[in-house]
């Protein structure tokens, strides 16, 4: 889609004599981190658990689900990124501006279930290590926040932010590439089901929407593009480019989880233990397999802890905060983090469900000022155009977030119970 910059008249044309800038090598690399932030965000511990019992309940049907899900989430990126990416403005300033106070709001729920979260994503680089070398998950939890926390306060943070969330996410793909081709899955009825499935579990579908684009998840790429300097109408094809390309890597990610953990199902091994995936691997590939496990889990904890602690502490934070001091806080973050999963050994299951709930709450609500501001706030978009038809699908998609904050309602309800 063609694109518009301030002065144009026809949606998506540009004025005679002028060609659209294109980003400096460094903001491609900008780019190119905040993609593998999203995707590694919503590569949790959680997401791997997820995909492995999904795909134990429902086999090949599971890749309906898989599709819808990417399709729904490129078409809340693509809105975010754009409105976001051309309005320079974070989601909580965005908010402000169209209501003032709703994104400090917006702001206390994405810290509160980033927190939440961040101590399970804690518990899951404990676990990686424990897998791999055998030490106390909480030591090892401990160590990962280490060097999580190391990140933050080396020199370029920013730099080194991008540079490990592209190696570790590369390195999730290939592992997880690896043990999906040795387990050798019915690839033939996985495309079948992809598009004929043998059945359709829409609870199961917005489970995997609010865990892919829920809560911090659904800014972190944004924000990370922003504070990197890419931003403005000149650089629209690039934003949405990266947009998509970021949810296209994390459906690769649960592809591949899914191909291989379908190959040992359709093999006819029983899962019963109470850690599916290890298990799943370690049949498809023996102790080798189990070890790429331990790394994958690590890979994919640690990098939701840079993802949560970030784009947490983006919200509560502005441009004109200092490096220092958001490296600070975000070291604090982390730090709280891992004394509660330190004190307590794993993410309390009920504040668990409680920031579950409140993610899918939060996507409804942040999402409906990003709608709001493509509509009607062009002054916030520097005179850019906002294309129809994306103004279209952002609406539908919306609609279906609306749906999944009140499913979220329900796991708010139990903890009353």
């Amino acid at each position: 889609m063609a694109t518009t910059v301030p002065g144009t008249t026809p949606e998506g044309t540009q004025p005679r004599g002028t060609q659209p800038r294109r980003p400096k090598n460094k903001h491609r690399s900008a780019l190119l981190g905040a993609m593998f932030l999203m995707a590694t965000s919503a590569v949790g511990p959680g997401f791997i658990v997820q995909t492995t019992n999904f795909t134990v309940q429902l086999g090949a049907a599971f890749a309906f689900a898989i599709v819808v899900s990417i399709l729904v989430d490129i078409a809340v990126q693509l809105n975010v990124w754009r409105v976001i990416g051309v309005s320079g403005k974070r989601a909580q300033e965005l908010a402000n501006t169209v209501l003032p106070g709703a994104g400090w709001f917006l702001a206390a729920l994405i810290c509160l279930g980033g927190l939440v979260f961040n101590v399970g994503n804690i518990a899951g680089t404990g676990l990686g290590l424990n897998v791999l070398f055998g030490i106390d998950a909480r030591l090892g939890g401990i160590l990962s926040a280490v060097v999580a926390i190391a990140i933050f306060l080396s020199k370029r943070a920013g730099l080194a932010l991008d540079k490990i969330v592209v190696v570790l996410g590369a390195v999730m793909i290939l592992l997880i590439g690896y043990v999906a081709i040795v387990s050798r899955p019915p690839l033939g009825e996985a495309l079948r089901n992809a598009v004929i499935p043998d059945n359709i579990d829409f609870l199961i579908i917005t489970t995997l929407i609010g865990g892919t684009i829920g809560g911090y998840i659904t800014y972190a790429g944004a924000h990370r593009m922003i504070d990197a300097g890419v931003s403005g109408p000149e650089n629209v094809r690039e934003i949405t480019q990266s947009s998509v390309l970021g949810i296209i890597i994390t459906g690769v990610i649960r592809v591949l989880l899914f191909l291989a953990i379908l190959g040992v199902v359709a093999g006819g091994v029983a899962l019963t233990s109470d850690n599916l995936a290890a298990e799943a691997f370690q049949s498809a590939a023996g102790i080798i397999g189990f070890k790429l496990f331990g790394i994958i889990l690590w890979a994919a904890s640690i990098t939701s802890v840079i993802g949560a602690a970030y784009t947490s502490i983006s919200f509560v934070t502005t441009a004109k905060t200092s490096p220092r001091v958001r490296s600070i806080a975000t070291v604090v973050f982390i730090a709280v983090s891992t004394t509660v999963f330190t004190f307590i050994g794993q993410a309390p299951a009920t504040l668990l469900i409680m920031a579950g709930a409140v993610n899918g709450l939060i996507l409804p609500v942040g999402f409906a000022f990003i709608i709001w501001v493509a509509w009607r706030r062009r002054d916030l978009l520097g005179g850019y155009v906002y294309p129809k038809w994306l103004l279209g699908i952002g609406v539908a998609a919306w609609l279906l977030t609306l749906f999944l904050g009140y499913q979220s309602l329900g796991g708010l309800s139990q903890l009353w119970v």
